[in-house]
């Protein structure tokens, strides 16, 4: 059985409008695996930033296709974890990861 690390459940925080807005509400965006569930999540960023989730959203984005310049192109879909915090608990997300 290989080991799984920690930081595997996570690729990165997503930094949009959307996002940033969220932040005021104590809710942080990460782009996770897809085969991320939702309780791994939860202990994974509970010992990574040690703050405490109340509560985690996944939503995933289906693979779609794109018109560019009269051609098609495929854009990969990926999973995003939207994590409740504490009220008063914050992670910092620009000092990485």
């Amino acid at each position: 059985m290989e080991k799984i690390h920690l930081y595997d459940k996570i690729i990165s925080p997503m930094v949009t409008e959307k996002s940033t807005n969220l932040s005021e509400q104590n809710k942080i965006v990460f782009k996770v695996p897809m085969n991320a569930n939702k309780v791994n999540l939860k202990k994974n960023i509970e010992k990574i930033f040690k703050v405490n989730v109340i509560k985690v959203n996944i939503i995933n984005k289906q693979n779609r296709i794109k018109l560019t310049r009269g051609r098609k192109i495929k854009v990969s879909g990926f999973k995003k974890a939207i994590i409740t915090l504490k009220k008063g608990q914050s992670i910092d997300l620009t000092t990485g990861i």
